[in-house]
């Protein structure tokens, strides 16, 4: 066939296609932009309310500055999703507007910024069934949960959704985290949940053939917190089982993650909206993934947006919390005066000797050993523990008010009473341990595991007993004695623990015993009351337990905190400075 003829038959051909109805140009290749968020815990405003300061990096309202950026650079083309652990941690919801009716601020203005999905994260059900319900009411976009249910079989929330970007079709998958039980049993008695891996894979062969771009938004962490035969709480495990994931949005740890597993592109990132996760992905005129970039971006760089603090339910809701924590109280001008709870006759916790690393961990502190008398007041118990859920926990010389107290117990947990035996104690102990790094010759202060999030790390009272961190996970904890003798494993104690550490203790099998009580009232109240019962405290510690097994150099270890403390060298959190570090020094 003549060229000039074969072209005319090509042009006729075309021509004829498109009478047909075909399009007159072929779909343009795209990069859909995915922005996720994750335990962002209440941080609408970027706030400490318990410091009555603003933050430098946090907040709902930063993010949503760098949001509407991203938006202009890619009109039409940009996904907002959120992966839970949102509506709790701080005054504003956990004091108030989670103990009410009404619109709930933190809703609103995921409304408002145009979330396109919320996974429910482990702290959603702190509040009961009747709170989930509520913000799934509230909000204009999807919740997520494909891997929990009622018990008959009806849905506590979507599985799925799919939206659509300029002719993309996106499907974004929400797996709530199983171990909700395991905290909040009760609340969650109707529900029963499912593995993440195996729930998503399941999803996936439902929707595949109607997405161009499959997304899992998971509120795990990557490594499995209690299921460790099935991983069914593992986000890795997702990435394993389902490789057609174009990307995995992990949370719960508040860690910055980046990395890729089976091809799937990972993200998890820190709390309080500290860190946005951005996914950049490629898709040609095919609607074929043809690439994902990824990328972790700090909010310090961007001011909070007028926007969201102007919004009346978010202005109102700040003010009625900072309101709220002075005392409520109004003078004859209609402003609120601050009403002490009572006074600290001196600051609770000791200066760190090397910035960053918090010496309410390295020995025992007034902080914990308040908390503890308090436990042990409200209850028969012989033993009791906490943690210092903040580095920065403290309560400062002067006057205190409900603020304070947050900052040294955040979390609206109750006490319960169990009885154990001397060797599951010990247990407890030293898996209460593990965050610890192992200290090694030469290392210059002590470090901690990142693994394992500070909050895990309880301190106890009603027994003296020493950690050896020199000695591996499992064999640190030495010369244990109750009331003046030797820890006896087989004798029965009474535990008290909050509510949270319970569940998570019988999970993990370290105690076997039921619950025998629980307390009215939460920890925090109790602290509360006796602040207001005492009127003036003072810090008192016990000194019944302290860390062995390190030494250093003492002149270089002078001389690591110096460099530390002036900021030339990087506070070793994770890993401790040696010797050897110093030589460039």
């Amino acid at each position: 066939m003549k060229k000039t003829t074969l072209l005319m038959v090509l042009l006729l051909s075309t021509t004829a296609l498109f009478a047909q109805g075909y399009p007159e140009e072929m779909p343009e290749a795209k990069t859909i932009t995915v922005l996720a968020t994750t335990d962002i815990h209440s941080d609408i405003w970027g706030f400490s309310y318990e410091n009555d300061s603003e933050t430098k990096n946090t907040g709902m309202a930063r993010a949503y500055t760098y949001i509407k950026q991203v938006r202009e650079e890619n009109p039409n083309n940009v996904i907002l999703v959120d992966n839970g652990d949102t509506i709790q941690g701080n005054i504003l919801t956990d004091d108030i507007y989670n103990k009410q009716d009404g619109p709930h601020p933190v809703i609103q203005a995921m409304n408002y910024m145009g979330y396109d999905s919320m996974t429910l994260g482990n702290h959603e059900y702190n509040f009961g069934l009747d709170m989930v319900n509520r913000i799934i009411a509230q909000a204009n976009f999807p919740i997520l949960a494909a891997n929990v249910s009622y018990i008959d079989g009806t849905p506590l929330a979507n599985a799925y959704t799919i939206i659509e970007r300029n002719g993309t079709k996106i499907g974004i998958i929400g797996i709530t985290n199983p171990n909700a039980p395991t905290w909040d049993g009760d609340k969650v008695a109707a529900l029963k949940f499912s593995g993440g891996a195996e729930t998503c894979r399941l999803v996936i062969d439902e929707i595949k053939d109607q997405c161009d771009v499959l997304i899992c938004v998971a509120h795990l962490g990557e490594t499995a917190e209690f299921d460790q035969d099935n991983e069914g709480d593992a986000g890795l495990k997702i990435a394993e089982e389902c490789p057609e994931l174009d990307m995995l949005m992990l949370g719960h740890f508040h860690s910055n993650v980046q990395n890729e597993v089976n091809g799937v592109k990972i993200l998890e990132c820190k709390k309080n909206a500290a860190t946005v996760a951005r996914f950049d992905i490629s898709v040609n005129e095919y609607n074929e993934v043809t690439g994902v970039e990824t990328q972790l971006v700090d909010m310090a760089d961007y001011e909070p947006s007028a926007e969201i603090r102007e919004l009346a339910i978010v202005s109102e809701a700040h003010q009625a919390t900072r309101d709220f924590i002075k005392g409520g109280v109004k003078d004859e001008n209609g402003e609120v005066q601050s009403v002490a709870l009572g006074v600290a006759s001196e600051t609770f916790q000791p200066e760190n000797e090397m910035a960053g690393i918090p010496e309410g961990k390295l020995r025992d502190t007034a902080v914990i050993d308040l908390i503890n008398k308090v436990e042990l007041m409200n209850s028969d118990a012989d033993v009791v523990s906490a943690a210092l859920f903040k580095d920065t926990s403290n309560l400062p010389k002067g006057d205190l008010n409900y603020g304070n107290i947050f900052d040294i117990y955040k979390y609206d947990n109750t006490l319960y009473t169990v009885e154990i035996t001397g060797a599951e104690l010990k247990n407890y102990m030293e898996w209460a341990v593990r965050g610890l790094n192992t200290f090694k010759e030469g290392d210059l202060n002590i470090s901690f595991n990142e693994e394992y999030p500070g909050y895990l790390y309880d301190m106890f009272a009603g027994v003296d007993y020493e950690v050896n961190v020199s000695k591996p996970i499992g064999s640190r904890i030495e010369n244990v004695m109750f009331k003046g003798k030797p820890l006896d494993p087989n004798q029965t104690l009474t535990l008290g623990v909050n509510n949270y550490r319970y569940s998570g203790l019988k999970a993990a099998k370290i105690i076997s015993g039921k619950r025998n009580w629980e307390s009215s009232n939460s920890i925090r109240d109790m602290i509360v009351s006796y602040l207001e019962e005492e009127g003036t405290i003072s810090p008192e510690v016990d000194n019944n337990w302290k860390l062995t097994g390190y030494s250093w150099d003492e002149e270089l270890r002078a001389k690591a905190c110096e460099l530390v403390n002036n900021g030339t060298i990087e506070t070793p959190y994770y890993k401790s400075l040696t010797e050897a570090d110093l030589l460039n020094y």
